[in-house]
Parts: structure tokens; sequence; C-alpha cells
């Protein structure tokens, strides 16, 4: 793939010079380091006079202090990165009139859309490794914890995912920038698509699942069973919901499915004391496999749409 090379470099000297990105970087990391600086504080005022619980360090990144925590504020603002750096990938090359210059290079069409796209993963990868690697050090100045291998391997499994799931958005955005002329037209449909999937579809599935299988005072086990089994499937139609739930148990291993209700039979009532231990990394992997396949499955289909549009699509010089 001849060219490939030349644009991703190009596409990451564009991003890390861009005063767009560095605005959004740098919101994002003082943001973060305060929730990680509160959350520490709060921690560290808790555990005083009391031995350090096993797997502290990951309390950083899941305990939500004041406002929220940093997997929920990833989680819910973490697409704007994607959308920040995809939404005028080509509509903006197409707008300055170098797109056609770049095809009448001896560079191959795909390198185009495939190094815009590997770029933006990268430029992705390396925003959510420092906020990991900065939050964690400043998780080593306030609460004095040094993490061990089982917390090292989550936070890094809990970073692929990540990755994945901002990839998503970034396949979005790159595919609204190709079928999209308009720079502007493309931000406001990649913003209502998110602002669709992280608070609409939650509302949409509790009303489905309310008009379903409502749940009352006189509700049997079925029917609550019912009621939560719809909302999760409604809410699974969203990467948010997705990305929550893996995460979740990702970072703390005490969880050991996705799901929010679980009925427990006579033998794990008996036998409560097996489901105390934290659950090791391997184990909790396998719990998230799936939905790691689907966030991988749904940027490997956004990009491969935005690749095919542009593909086909005729570029003129003029």
């Amino acid at each position: 793939m001849y060219g490939l090379a030349a644009i991703y470099r190009k596409e990451l000297e564009d991003h890390f010079s861009n005063v767009r990105f560095t605005l959004l970087l740098t919101v994002i990391l003082m943001i973060s380091l305060i929730m990680a600086f509160m959350t520490g504080a709060g921690l560290r005022k808790e555990l005083e006079g009391f031995t350090k619980p096993a797997l502290v360090f990951l309390m950083l990144f899941t305990s939500t202090g004041t406002l929220f925590s940093l997997v929920q504020f990833v989680a819910f603002f973490g697409p704007l990165i994607g959308l920040v750096l995809g939404f005028d990938a080509i509509n903006r090359e197409r707008a300055q009139r170098t797109l056609a210059k770049l095809v009448a290079q001896p560079i191959h069409r795909d390198a185009i859309i495939n190094g815009k796209f590997l770029a933006g993963i990268t430029t992705v990868a390396l925003l959510l490794a420092a906020i990991t690697l900065m939050t964690a050090g400043l998780g080593l100045w306030v609460l004095g914890v040094v993490p061990g291998g089982e917390e090292v391997g989550r936070l890094g499994a809990w970073l692929v995912l990540s990755v994945f799931y901002v990839g998503f958005w970034l396949g979005l955005a790159i595919f609204c920038s190709v079928v999209l002329r308009g720079m502007a037209t493309s931000a406001l449909a990649v913003l209502a698509v998110w602002i669709f999937l992280a608070f609409f579809v939650p509302l949409g599935a509790t009303l489905i699942a309310d008009g379903v299988a409502p749940v009352d005072s006189q509700a049997t086990i079925e029917t609550a069973l019912r009621h939560e089994q719809i909302k999760r499937a409604v809410n699974y139609v969203s990467p948010i919901a997705l990305y929550s739930d893996a995460t979740a148990v990702m970072l703390d291993p005490l969880r050991r499915t996705t799901r929010s209700l679980i009925l427990m039979g006579p033998l794990e009532r008996v036998s409560l004391s097996r489901f105390e231990s934290p659950l090791p990394l391997a184990q909790s992997a396998l719990v998230v496999a799936p939905h790691l396949m689907l966030l991988l499955a749904a940027t490997l289909t956004c990009f491969a749409a935005s690749y095919a549009c542009f593909m086909r699509q005729e570029v003129r010089t003029t």
C-alpha cells in the first residue's frame, strides 16, 4: 500500500499541531487530573486508620467521588475525542482542494483513508494512555499505594477496551466526513448520533421495558427478569452501554457478570462466601470478551463503510 506511511505521518503531525486538538487534550487532561485528585483524597480520608484493601488502586478509576468516576467520564465524553478527530477527515480535504492533489501523487487512494484512520487510532491510544498514566502517577502520590501486577493488567485491558470504544466513534465520524460534503453538517450529524445513543437510547429502553413488562409491587420474579432483559437488550444498541458494562467487570474484580439483576439458588445462598474472593484477570477477560468483540466489530464496520464509500466516490480536480 504505497503512500500509507506518508499519509499516516502527515495526519499525526496535523493532529498534534492542531489548536482544536490541543485545547481538547488540555481540557480532558485537566478534568481527569482534578477527578483523580478528588477521588484519591476522598479514598485516603476514608481509609485513615484502616488497612488498605486489596486492589484499592483501581478505585481511583471507578469511585464516583464528587461528580463521576474517570471510567464514567471516558464513557460519556470519550466519544468527543473520536468525533473531533474524524468529523472533517475527508471533507476538509475537499474544501481545501487538496484531496485531488493527494490522489494525483504516487499514493494509492486506499492509503489516504487507511492512513487517516490509523493516525486517529494512534492519537486516541496515546491520549488515553496519557490519561491513565497521569491518573496512576497522581494515585501513587495521593494514596501511597503501588499497583500490583493484577491491577496493571486490568488497567491495560481497560485501555484496550477504551481504544476500541473511542475508535468506533472515530470510524463513525470518518464515515460522516466521507458521505457529507460540509464540515458543519458532518459535525452536527455525529453530535446528533452521540446525543441519541447517550441519552435517548437509555430513556427509550426504560420506556419500552416499562411498557412490555411493567414492574410494580405485585410483579413476579419472572416479570422483573423480563423487564431487565428487555431493558438490557435495548440499551445494547448503544456502544456506551457495552463499554460501561465491560469496564465495570474489568475494573471491579468482585463482579462476575455484566448483569445488574442476579438470582441465586439455595446452593449459592448457602455458599455465598465463595463469591467474596476477587475474580482472576483471565476470568474477567472471558466475561467481557463478547462485549470486546462487539465493540471491535462495530469499529471495523464503521471503518469498512467509510472505506467502501470513499473508494467509490469521484475525486474532481475542480
